[in-house]
């Protein structure tokens, strides 16, 4: 992350509006109060798109056929908000999002923003898509730009989920590791955009495929401290049957079964609360119960052989490390 705060406060508009128009497009940006401006803002390249997570006072935003003809990466750009409201215009539609809310906007086409935040930063994560990338018609997507996606539901939510962890992990990644999540971010966005034209038809199978996966992975996240988690209530829950998702998990390479992912998924969170200081005073027998282990000894058996040692011993091991 790179903060304006190590500029002079009289470059950091300018730094900014710079660096937006560097690394994401060229643009018009116009402030009430340039001396008071602060920004912060950092890149992740997933191979063939990229994200950008942003900071920065409030602004108006103008993209003009003239910046178009200036630099016009060909992108469709997706932002979800973190604090602050913003309201776009883009082909004759207008919408105002808040907080979890997103949105879509077109390179190629005029657009103007502007945002506001009560308290502190406008904050905004953007995914910056290659418009060849999304499988669904131009005319389509069409309707969809500068319309307000509630990010809390569906597969937005899913998309949201993932988008959070990119921030949080991505950095963590190899650049082949990278470019999958690339791939993952591609699937989710084509499904979550699909979803609301009710579209779905429209991706190739393949598409819908994957996306179908992350949101059964998401499902599991969710759930992993409820015991009756199991691949029956999980076909149920995606109105698939029990023997496609067990084809679903083997077919596109996962390298292990339903009930293995959730074991392992369980078994991380229980070894991260072990872990922790703030946590020492809670019987192992508490934690496993929190992540959905049905008794002790089960619990301690599928422990050690995955970690090599008893809940007990890990945890003194970490906690007085």
């Amino acid at each position: 992350m790179v903060s304006a705060s190590e500029l002079p406060v009289q470059e950091r508009f300018d730094w900014f509006s710079d660096t937006l128009s560097r690394e994401v497009v060229p643009t018009a940006l116009s402030t009430a109060r340039p001396a008071e401006f602060q920004a912060e803002a950092a890149v992740l390249d997933l191979g063939g798109l990229r994200t950008a997570t942003l900071g920065f006072s409030p602004l108006d935003s103008r993209r003009t056929p003239a910046l178009i003809r200036r630099g016009d990466p060909g992108q469709y750009q997706l932002g979800l908000m973190r604090c602050g409201t913003a309201s776009l215009a883009q082909q004759r539609n207008e919408c105002e999002v808040g907080p979890g809310d997103i949105l879509i906007w077109d390179t190629s086409r005029p657009s103007d923003v502007r945002t506001a935040s009560e308290d502190g930063l406008v904050r905004l994560a953007m995914l910056q898509l290659p418009r060849e990338a999304i499988p669904l018609p131009t005319d389509r997507l069409a309707q969809l730009l500068a319309r307000r996606i509630p990010g809390h539901e569906g597969v937005a939510a899913v998309l949201t989920t993932f988008v959070n962890a990119l921030e949080n992990h991505g950095g963590q990644c190899s650049r082949e590791q990278l470019r999958q999540l690339g791939t993952t971010a591609v699937d989710l966005v084509a499904a979550c955009l699909a979803q609301h034209l009710a579209a779905e038809d429209h991706l190739p199978a393949e598409v819908r495929t994957r996306a179908l996966l992350q949101r059964i992975h998401a499902f599991i996240d969710h759930n992993l401290a409820d015991p009756e988690l199991t691949p029956s209530a999980i076909a149920a829950r995606h109105h698939i049957s029990v023997r496609t998702l067990h084809q679903l998990f083997r077919q596109q390479g996962e390298g292990e079964s339903v009930q293995a992912r959730i074991r392992r998924r369980r078994l991380e969170r229980c070894r991260a609360d072990l872990a922790r200081p703030a946590l020492s005073a809670h019987p192992v027998q508490v934690i496993a119960a929190r992540w959905g282990f049905s008794g002790p000894s089960v619990f301690s058996r599928t422990f050690r052989r995955m970690y090599g040692v008893s809940p007990s011993e890990f945890r003194e091991l970490s906690v007085g490390a």
